[in-house]
């Protein structure tokens, strides 16, 4: 009786689900699509690891643990002004300042030789010509700051590959203003009906009050109201008497 009930009452207030449900799929296409900037990230890998020429396994542990510590020195080297305003001066066509330069992020994974250059931007071109730029200088300087040649690039940020906005994604962003939706308008229609006191059948009606019902009246439809009235007095005289026609 319950499932049936909310059916029915689900059905009979289609109409309210399906509108809020396309005004905010609507909304959230809008903003997606033309309020929101996106923003790209371009991304450089290098690793360090210095060619060694000895064949000795304790050597090379050694070197390598060596290698790792520097890791957490270059993170600082590569923010510094030694590197970004070198990448200012080599790359004038960047048109970018030592400030915003700045915003490059260095990432580097526990016990690992390998780093990333990460660059974000509201253009890929540009955040892709930007991390090329600063990995390219901070390669070239690192044997003249540290007396050690041990940074090699392993992959470049590509301006061909493919690449998506990091602060955006339209169609996973409907689906979940679809189920957001939903969600708040179920939500809505019971809210509706436990607000609505009114009686909706002479059931509703037995069940609140604990009586029979012994008569109902039932709603008169619009064109039944608009009968033509059954008596049409006329002023007609016929021998000098009134009368009154009856009109089937």
């Amino acid at each position: 009786m319950e499932l049936k009930y909310y059916f029915r009452l689900f059905q009979k207030k289609l109409w309210l689900i399906v509108l809020i449900v396309m005004i905010a799929c609507a909304a959230t296409g809008i903003r997606s699509y033309y309020m929101v900037t996106p923003v790209y990230t371009a991304a450089v890998k290098l690793i360090v690891n210095q060619p060694s020429k000895s064949s000795k396994m304790g050597t090379d542990i050694k070197k390598i643990q060596t290698d790792m510590m520097l890791i957490h020195s270059y993170k600082e080297i590569i923010h510094s002004p030694a590197i970004l305003n070198k990448v200012v001066e080599q790359y004038p066509g960047l048109h970018a300042s030592t400030r915003e330069l700045s915003r490059v992020s260095v990432a580097a994974a526990d016990n690992s030789l390998l780093m990333s250059l990460m660059y974000t931007d509201t253009s890929y071109e540009r955040a892709v010509n930007n991390v090329n730029a600063i990995s390219n200088v901070f390669k070239q300087q690192i044997p003249k700051i540290m007396n050690i040649d041990n940074v090699t690039i392993l992959a470049e940020a590509n301006l061909n590959g493919s690449h998506v906005p990091i602060n955006s994604n339209p169609q996973m962003d409907i689906l979940i203003s679809l189920f957001i939706s939903l969600m708040f308008a179920a939500g809505l229609v019971f809210f509706l009906d436990y607000m609505d006191k009114t009686y909706k059948s002479e059931a509703d009606l037995e069940a609140d009050l604990g009586l029979p019902v012994l008569v109902s009246v039932m709603k008169m439809k619009k064109q039944r109201r608009k009968r033509k009235r059954p008596y049409a007095a006329s002023d007609s005289k016929a021998g000098g008497e009134q009368y009154a026609t009856v009109s089937q």
